[in-house]
């Protein structure tokens, strides 16, 4: 008889698995894969050190902001290389696209950590404390004990000394929480009662602390841009005792002014302010002290002068004004000249003279005198009479041969060495020009011709061949006075110091946990087990602890006793334990909350 094996039939085709559709796999995936590692907290602690580092440039190199006139002398000393430094925005870095890159980077890195980080917080304060482990042997910290009580009795006194903890008590079954420990005396098995387990868990106030710095680093960014979005910075020369008044009514009484983007100009703070006095003083080395620079301001601008407050700028000390700060951020002095033409008519003025050395301040400057509409009627012919002034200013003057230098920044019988001429200063072009240089296009074109170059000392004079007469009468200080508009400076503070206090806060405050598992047995043995090999055997005598070496009787065979497991985890022994993490652990068998050996 044969037999006919019937052929296994096929096995089904197993389903292909769903394709992801193209725009899944080229788009939405590498958006999802960049966003999670933009918001990692590696990713923010990158960028936050890179900021700190972008931020250098700044530091080192002049900004536009703070000084345009010595920025363009930057820049004009490094000739091709300043000019690709300023393609960088190196002189602005603050206000750069990069550096605003970084910024808005930075900004939502943090939101993207931060905030599944609060919602597991929140999550860890809702529940109970984990429960123990099945082997609290294997924890790094681990103690082991008998002791005289009931496992009740024992609860009770380590809830008391955990004030201060989140505690759970939880009963199990003997035999799912501690199975039978050899050399112990006893099976493991309890018939008389349950095993109780203590889990407590401190230190939830060091991730407070932690959010706390994170979130106050998020304010910090974001006010911040607030005072970028809606301040504004303007700078105006002013010549101390000159009755240069600058009232803040308009974006054109500035020599520069920026704002940010959602300030037009037309809702400045209303104020008036005028430098009546600016002094320096100096170190014995000649080393500057002090700027101090009084001024009188108000803040109604229809009121007269005579009725004007009065007030100190100092270095670092602004002034306040209608939630405007108001600093001097640079000085030099405004040399006085008085131009006598050939009908008898003066002109005189005081111009501002930019410093070339801060050391001995010798400063550089112009001034430009317009011709007595008597003299020439024909205004072609007038123009051709302009008269201009260039040269330096040494408040303490030394020679070297005829050229002109200063010693120190001290004012001692100051000097300046000026050229003049005769000719079209420019003033009727209607082109701005640079109050510090005259217009070199000028002179080259010989419509400027000089007519004389000379030094003097105050109150000396030279006469052009005209008969025109250029005196040098002394000289007044000037002060650089800057106004600045942040709506979110206090806010600003205000975040530093919560991060500040965070951070204070995540670093001492300790994160740990701790178990106590609590069994009992009627063995009559005293057994220790811990962490610290040269720890004694503890029992419960009373209210305390003693040694294995028990001074009273023996205790009965049947008396209820309890063995004690206490087991600890922190992220480090430096945040949590050391080795006395035994004499700690029996600090909590102390019964009436007496003081502990350790703290916990």
């Amino acid at each position: 008889m044969t037999s006919t094996a019937t052929p296994a039939s096929p096995a089904a085709p197993r389903p292909a698995p769903p394709q992801r559709s193209a725009l899944r796999r080229r788009v939405l995936d590498p958006m999802r894969k960049a966003w999670h590692e933009l918001t990692s907290m590696r990713t923010a602690l990158a960028l936050l050190f890179l900021l700190a580092l972008a931020a250098i440039p700044g530091a080192l190199l002049p900004q536009r902001e703070l000084n345009e006139g010595k920025t363009a002398r930057y820049i004009a000393d490094r000739g091709t290389l300043g000019q690709w430094m300023d393609r960088f925005q190196l002189f602005e870095v603050f206000s750069s696209t990069w550096f605003t890159a970084i910024y808005v980077l930075l900004f939502v890195s943090l939101i993207g950590c931060i905030t599944p980080r609060c919602w597991e917080f929140v999550q860890q304060l809702r529940a109970e404390p984990v429960k123990a482990p099945r082997n609290l042997k294997r924890l790094p910290r681990h103690l082991c004990v008998t002791v005289d009580g009931t496992p009740e009795e024992i609860a009770e006194r380590v809830r008391t000394n955990l004030r201060g903890w989140r505690t759970k008590t939880r009963v199990v079954e003997p035999s799912k929480a501690h199975p039978a420990r050899a050399g112990s005396g006893a099976s493991g098995q309890n018939a008389d009662g349950a095993v109780i387990e203590i889990s407590a868990e401190k230190g939830y106030l060091r991730e407070v602390g932690n959010l706390v710095f994170h979130l106050a680093l998020v304010a910090l960014l974001v006010t911040i841009a607030i005072g970028k979005l809606f301040g504004y910075e303007g700078t105006r020369t002013l010549v101390a005792g000159d009755d240069q008044v600058l009232c803040n009514t308009s974006t054109a009484v500035y020599d520069s002014f920026r704002s940010g983007a959602m300030v037009d100009g037309t809702d400045l703070s209303p104020f008036c302010i005028t430098v009546d006095e600016f002094t320096a003083t100096f170190l014995p080395n000649g080393q500057p002290e002090m700027y101090t620079s009084q001024v009188s301001y108000t803040t109604d601008v229809s009121r007269p002068e005579s009725e004007w407050s009065k007030g100190t700028i100092r270095v670092n000390d602004p002034l306040r004004i209608a939630g405007d700060r108001i600093y001097v951020l640079g000085n030099g002095f405004a040399p006085t000249f008085t131009v006598t033409f050939p009908n008898g008519e003066k002109r005189t003025q005081t111009a501002p003279f930019l410093p070339q050395d801060t050391a001995t301040m010798l400063s550089e400057g112009a001034l430009r005198f317009d011709t007595p509409a008597g003299m020439y009627p024909d205004e072609d012919e007038r123009r051709k009479h302009q008269i201009a002034i260039d040269g330096l200013f040494a408040p303490d003057p030394t020679y070297h041969a005829t050229l002109l230098l200063s010693q120190s920044a001290i004012v001692d019988d100051p000097a300046v060495a000026i050229r003049v001429y005769v000719g079209d200063a420019g003033l009727d072009t209607g082109r701005a020009q640079s109050v510090y240089t005259l217009d070199r296009s000028l002179i080259e074109q010989n419509r400027l011709v000089r007519k004389a170059s000379v030094n003097l000392d105050v109150g000396q004079s030279t006469t052009l061949p005209d008969g025109t007469v250029v005196s040098f009468d002394g000289y007044k200080r000037w002060a650089s006075v800057q106004v600045s508009h942040d709506p979110a400076q206090n806010w600003v503070l205000v975040s530093a110091i919560v991060m500040m206090v965070g951070l204070l806060v995540s670093m001492l405050v300790r994160r740990r946990r701790i178990w106590v598992r609590l069994v009992p047995t009627t063995s009559s043995s005293s057994s220790v087990e811990g962490s610290d090999s040269s720890l004694s055997s503890v029992e419960g005598s009373g209210s305390s602890l003693s040694s294995v070496e028990r001074t009273g009787p023996e205790p009965a065979p049947e008396q209820r006793r309890t063995v004690v497991e206490v087991a600890g985890l922190a992220r480090t022994d430096q945040a949590g334990w050391g080795e006395g993490f035994d004499e700690q652990a029996r600090g909590l068998l102390v019964e009436g909350g007496r003081a502990k050996p350790g703290k916990l």
